[in-house]
């Protein structure tokens, strides 16, 4: 055989395998085309199937024993080409697309000079006045930076000496960024590490030291130094991170192409904005491995649907027990998985729970306002529950905006001699927003003229990525710093995690409902002050007198403890002594979500209500695991009475579908 023969004859091979190859592949782009066209026109929900026996898990999540691990891209030059024109070509897509949308949203939202929705110009301008009008104290602060790095300096030189030396500055107790070893044991990188904790803490403390500026303005330019600061970290630039130097080696590279396919497919998701994934968005489905708890829904309308959940006793609490989670988040955060089910939890423990899940309003409910989610929201709720139970008198929960909206209705209720619910719970919710935190630094009036003509040109709606994004950058480190590293630069797949697709399932609000929450509760507190008006009567939480029980948690950063505490004392403010305040560990999820069986965190009580929380905290005694336990022994002693289980749907309101419901199904 020639020469000429013999590559004519491989070059046939090749094709050959290529054609069987992408033969092979058919089938699977069939099907993929098959799913899209069953999404875009949805048949009727198939009856849900039998759960597989206990003894063996799903199929999803058994490990595959006998399963080979995955080609390197590298090592198949065939599928290395394919995978770069993929990603090729969906970059082109993109950018193509972005500019598309860009030039058409330029045209719906007019913009006055440079775009600053967040309003940090301003903020950095006072800053640089208030430096401008100390150059004293400037000139100290350089000294003491150039002192700060001549001792980071020494102790590295000394390092590379071969003594042992003590860092010259350490990351804060709780910082993960520097976790690895090799910012230790490496004298280059400790030197980065320390260089950049040097310059962080000295520009961090220089700004916090600034007079003369105002408070507001001050803790907005505190609250972007830090973005910023968080930004410029080495733990976020590749080459200077050893874990994704070590991915690198281990991959050969490919960490990187994965990497970018992970962001290219971001992009594509957010429509051309950075859409970061927290967790696998189709691994977990609703009603399958996420919200199972059985139950009915009972009651719709065009705000909500309410669901009743199948008993699990014989006998139940007399009083229901009815939850208004927040509409800023989807309810199943109280109902996630079995073993950390709060909603199942409740049920096994003889209460006969119903919750609201708010709808995923689209622009035609843009007019809805605040008002109408407490008449069609809470008090249609109520009516529903009357009817399917035959008790005029339930026990409420509140969570988040859930209990603000609560804790207003309460107030109205108690102008109108409604006594419908007999006993309010709290979790981490705010009536009092004097000290509500960071988010205070998004409510002012520039920043919510933005927000408006943001709502505007989305047809009288917020998007829910615009709010998590906020909530996002309240922990920036671990909610989307984290994720760039695992995301973008190690090529990590996103993780299984049930609390973290919950936290990427946004929703959107309605333009009058956000404005009203924004204005009159953040940017004027007038719930807290006794200036809120509604339906012609002025409310005062102080005219509340049932029980009521206010849970906290110790580093919530969206209802700061201090702030859910000056709440408990508004309730208490006329003389209602049957106030509780209680301080879970954790934060605004990880001290609500909590399974006594898990034996996490702790929570701490104290019977009494002094002027401050500092002084509530040193009189409270600690207590280890799960508050859960303690508030049912409060709920059982407030809210005795027994009756025969209840069915959903055996009384006067029929079930309209299954639990979780269809509302709560519909995405951003």
């Amino acid at each position: 055989m020639t020469q000429a023969t013999a590559k004519q004859s491989a070059t046939k091979k090749t094709t050959r395998a290529r054609k069987t190859k992408k033969t092979a592949a058919a089938p699977k782009k069939k099907a993929t085309a098959k799913a899209a066209k069953v999404k875009a026109n949805p048949a009727p929900e198939p009856p849900p199937a039998k759960p597989a026996p206990e003894a063996e898990a799903p199929a999803q999540l058994r490990p595959a024993a006998t399963a080979q691990p995955p080609k390197r891209i590298f090592e198949d030059f065939d599928a290395l080409s394919e995978y770069l024109a993929n990603v090729t070509g969906k970059g082109q897509e993109l950018v193509s697309e972005f500019f598309v949308k860009n030039t058409d949203t330029r045209k719906l939202v007019p913009t006055d000079g440079a775009a600053d929705p967040l309003n940090v110009g301003e903020a950095f301008q006072e800053m640089m006045n208030g430096l401008a009008a100390d150059p004293g104290t400037v000139m100290q602060r350089q000294f003491n930076l150039w002192g700060d790095f001549a001792k980071v300096m020494s102790a590295a030189s000394r390092r590379m000496a071969g003594e042992e030396v003590r860092p010259a500055i350490e990351p804060k107790l709780g910082d993960k960024r520097f976790s690895h070893p090799a910012w230790k044991e490496n004298y280059l990188l400790d030197f980065v590490k320390q260089s950049y904790l040097t310059y962080a803490n000295w520009l961090s403390s220089t700004v916090h030291q600034l007079e003369g500026m105002d408070e507001h303005e001050k803790k907005r330019a505190e609250f972007y130094t830090q973005q910023f600061l968080d930004a410029i970290a080495p733990t976020n630039f590749p080459m200077l991170n050893p874990e994704v130097i070590e991915t690198a080696i281990e991959t050969k590279g490919e960490n990187f192409l994965k990497g970018m396919k992970n962001l290219l497919e971001d992009l594509d998701r957010g429509h051309g904005e950075l859409a970061i994934r927290q967790a696998d968005l189709e691994y977990f489905k609703l009603g399958e491995n996420l919200a199972t708890t059985p139950g009915k829904v009972v009651y719709q309308n065009e705000i909500m649907q309410l669901i009743q959940y199948n008993p699990t006793t014989e006998e139940v609490a007399k009083r229901p027990l009815l939850i208004f989670p927040p509409w800023i988040n989807k309810f199943y955060i109280l109902d996630l998985q079995p073993t950390n089910s709060f909603i199942r939890w409740m049920v096994d423990q003889g209460r006969t729970v119903f919750v609201v899940s708010w709808i995923n309003p689209e622009p035609e409910l843009a007019s809805k306002t605040f008002v109408d989610y407490i008449h069609q929201g809470l008090f249609e709720a109520l009516d529903a529950v009357l009817y399917a139970t035959g008790e005029a008198e339930v026990d409420a929960i509140g969570y988040c905006i859930g209990g603000t909206m609560l804790a207003t209705a309460l107030a109205l209720m108690a102008k109108t001699n409604d006594k419908r619910i007999r006993s309010a719970t709290f979790f981490t919710a705010q009536a009092d927003f004097k000290e509500s935190g960071d988010l205070l630094l998004f409510v002012d009036d520039a920043q919510l003229d933005a927000i408006e003509k943001q709502m505007d040109a989305a047809g009288g709606v917020l998007e829910g990525r615009a709010m998590a994004n906020t909530f996002n950058m309240l922990r920036s480190n671990d909610l989307i710093w984290s994720f760039v590293i695992d995301n973008y630069m190690k090529g990590k797949d996103p993780a299984k995690f049930d609390l973290l697709f919950w936290n990427s399932d946004a929703t959107r609000m309605p333009k009058n409902v956000h404005l009203f929450y924004l204005r009159e509760f953040y940017q004027h507190n007038r719930l807290a002050k006794g200036e809120m008006v509604i339906d012609n009567n002025k409310l005062d939480l102080g005219d509340v007198g049932i029980p009521i029980f206010m849970q906290a948690g110790e580093t919530d950063h969206i209802a700061p403890h201090n702030s859910v505490y000056r709440t408990a004392r508004l309730f208490a403010s006329k003389g209602n002594r049957n106030v509780t305040y209680m301080l879970a560990g954790s934060g605004h999820i990880a001290g609500v979500v909590n399974h006594p069986s898990k034996k996490k965190y702790h929570h701490s009580t104290n019977e009494s209500l002094p002027e401050t929380v500092d002084e509530w905290k040193a009189g409270a005694v600690r207590h280890p695991g799960s508050w859960w336990e303690y508030w049912m022994e409060w709920l059982n002693r407030i809210s005795p009475g027994k009756v025969p289980a209840r069915i959903p749907g055996a009384g006067k309101l029929k079930a309209i579908e299954d639990a979780p419901g269809s509302y709560v199904k519909v995405k951003a």
